[in-house]
């Protein structure tokens, strides 16, 4: 999973180590301001210190290539569809739309596991469920359980980071929004493909912001991700021993956009298959999001101004699972009809 590129071209890698350490107060603060000065110029910042392991990275980059050379007939028999309200499952190249277009990759949904005896799965509760595996390949579940765990823990510490760069208690996330967080695992796979003869830009993924608080991602050692910064579209290439971090919209509102949720995209350029593995840590799907306490109201024009779909984050009202499910009725719009 390491990269060889340094050219990161600005964005700063953070050691978060200490983060997973309360008595370690000075460095933990120290960290703090560098997580604040990134949140406040890209929103996107690399980490160190994560936790996760080589060999769970390798174990999932292995076996995640080995899903996507089966056959489609058993990638089909996992398709979304079957996933039913948990919204788990394959779809298929240019299955997904962002910002009103299909994508060029292919993917795997997957999110926290949960029974059916599970109290919000009995009540039928959108995107809680078990997720779908393939009988070919049962060294996959064991590969995502290993990494989703390392990556969520390194989710709740990071979140006490935030919590500090913010001048807030640093358990102040656990406590209103992610004692039960919304956890959702995407494995995207963007095949190597020819530049198109008619010259048309084609994204793996085009530009969106992502919905929650943050995004911790994988990269295998090809990259592709592009960040919109102020000093315009430059690159996040894979680096060695890093998973690459950005906020979302919900940090966003809850911040009056002190913190903004920063558009990226993907385009794969390397002639070569890619793979990535992003991580979403959002609120609790029941929490009703509200602004931090002494925030300054936010620009609701200006946001709206801003994206693709000119829905602000600031005029949202609701839980966390209202918003979520209105962005997934747009990125799978035809799925969200039969299903939801």
């Amino acid at each position: 999973m390491a990269g060889t590129d340094s050219a990161h071209r600005g964005l700063p890698v953070i050691d978060m180590a200490s983060l997973f350490d309360a008595s370690r107060t000075t460095e933990r603060a120290s960290v703090a301001r560098e997580i604040e000065l990134a949140c406040r110029d890209s929103g996107f910042f690399y980490v160190t210190g994560h936790g996760v392991s080589e060999d769970v990275l390798s174990r999932l980059e292995h076996e995640s290539r080995r899903f996507f050379a089966l056959p489609e007939s058993a990638k089909q028999a996992l398709s979304m569809e079957r996933g039913g309200a948990a919204w788990r499952g394959w779809f298929p190249l240019g299955g997904e739309l962002t910002s009103g277009k299909p994508d060029r990759k292919e993917g795997l949904y997957l999110g926290t596991e949960l029974g059916r005896e599970h109290p919000r799965v009995q009540a039928g509760w959108p995107l809680h469920g078990a997720n779908l595996w393939p009988a070919e390949l049962p060294e996959l579940r064991g590969a995502v359980l290993d990494y989703m765990a390392g990556v969520t823990r390194a989710a709740h510490a990071l979140m006490e980071g935030v919590a500090l760069s913010l001048g807030l208690d640093a358990d102040y996330f656990r406590r209103h929004y992610t004692a039960e967080p919304t956890v959702l695992f995407r494995i995207f796979h963007y095949p190597a493909e020819p530049e198109p003869a008619d010259g048309e830009e084609r994204w793996g993924v085009g530009e969106h912001t992502d919905y929650g608080l943050l995004t911790l991602l994988a990269q295998d050692v090809h990259g592709g991700l592009q960040v919109k910064t102020p000093r315009g579209w430059i690159a996040a290439p894979p680096l060695p021993g890093t998973l690459v971090c950005n906020i979302g919209d919900m940090l966003d509102r809850m911040t009056g956009g002190w913190y903004r949720s920063t558009p990226h995209r993907v385009k794969n350029v390397s002639g070569k298959d890619r793979m990535s593995f992003p991580l979403f840590f959002d609120p609790d799907f029941a929490a009703e999001v509200k602004p931090l306490p002494r925030t300054t109201g936010a620009d609701v024009d200006e946001d709206r101004a801003r994206r693709w779909d000119g829905a602000s984050v600031h005029a949202f009202q609701g839980t966390y699972g209202d918003y979520l499910l209105g962005k997934v009725s747009k990125v799978f719009p035809q799925l969200v009809r039969r299903v939801l």
